[in-house]
């Protein structure tokens, strides 16, 4: 996969913000805005693939967007 360039204009206090974030990650503020879009890019493909499989099978008593969670004894 190859990379292109993104321009982006935002004001300094937003700039601030993310060499803030960044700088607490050890990361150039580059790198913690496209990890911050690929990870929100993936959370929402993962939710729509939930659902979706919802959807398909079927969640006996629970509502789409609901998340099935293993109790407590079981690891």
């Amino acid at each position: 996969m190859g990379s292109t360039v993104l321009s982006l204009r935002i004001d300094g206090e937003l700039l601030d913000r993310l060499r803030s974030h960044a700088a607490k990650r050890g990361m150039s503020v580059q790198d913690y805005v496209a990890r911050t879009l690929i990870r929100e890019d993936f959370d929402q493909r993962f939710k729509t693939a939930v659902d979706e499989t919802e959807k398909f099978y079927g969640s006996a008593g629970a509502e789409p967007g609901d998340h099935v969670r293993p109790s407590a004894g079981i690891a």
